[in-house]
């Protein structure tokens, strides 16, 4: 909600001026798994990485999300699969309007850390996280390459954390409403639960269940 990227996104939705949103994609892909020991207890994949696309994707388009298909494997490290979890996730959601996202999580992506947000509508496209040091490499001729990744979440999101800060302090000296509420929190976690039983029933789940 503090990153200026994805602040941009909610507005250009909000003003109509992408038109008609048909496809939204997420994606979060961290350099390197976490050590061996963090996985029992980190509630998976869904609930641990994925579940702040969730939340991002409903603040950005304003819209709950009523089913989810999701999908994973285990393409990396043994101890993940040995504690019941997954390395690589996909999801396909269907939003209340009928919009369609599609959210990638990955434990491993060497370039380095990758979070962005493509939103589609019938009148423009825009993306949150593609800049000079987004891991990707084109192959085509000609094309300029990056700076190199992001090494984590502190150096991608670190002018947001500032402005979180920000925020919070000013709510304690001077009051007023949290843009981060309970429910919003609540309702991340509840999709993060509907993929985790799609995943494991091989089955879309509706949020209502």
């Amino acid at each position: 909600r503090f990153d200026a990227g994805y602040a941009a996104a909610r507005a250009a939705v909000a003003s109509g001026e992408l038109g008609r949103l048909h496809t939204v994609l997420g994606f979060t892909l961290d350099p390197s798994p976490p050590p061996a020991s963090y996985i029992p207890g980190s509630g998976g994949i869904f609930r641990d990485c994925a579940v702040h696309d969730l939340d991002i994707l409903r603040w950005v388009t304003g819209q709950e999300v009523v089913e989810v298909y999701a999908t994973g494997s285990n393409l990396g490290a043994d101890y993940i699969r040995a504690a019941g979890d997954i390395d690589t996730a996909a999801v396909t959601l269907t939003l209340a309007d009928g919009t369609l996202a599609q959210l990638s999580a990955s434990r491993y992506n060497r370039a380095g850390y990758d979070v962005r947000m493509e939103l589609r509508g019938h009148d423009d496209s825009i993306v949150v996280g593609l800049d000079h040091r987004t891991p990707l490499r084109s192959v085509e001729p000609g094309a300029v390459a990056g700076d190199g990744g992001y090494p984590g979440f502190l150096d991608r999101f670190r002018d947001a954390y500032a402005a979180e800060i920000a925020a919070f302090a000013s709510l304690v000296t001077d009051g007023g409403s949290s843009p981060c509420t309970v429910s919003d929190a609540l309702a991340a976690f509840v999709l993060a639960e509907a993929c985790d039983i799609s995943r494991r029933e091989r089955r879309p789940v509706a949020v209502a269940e």
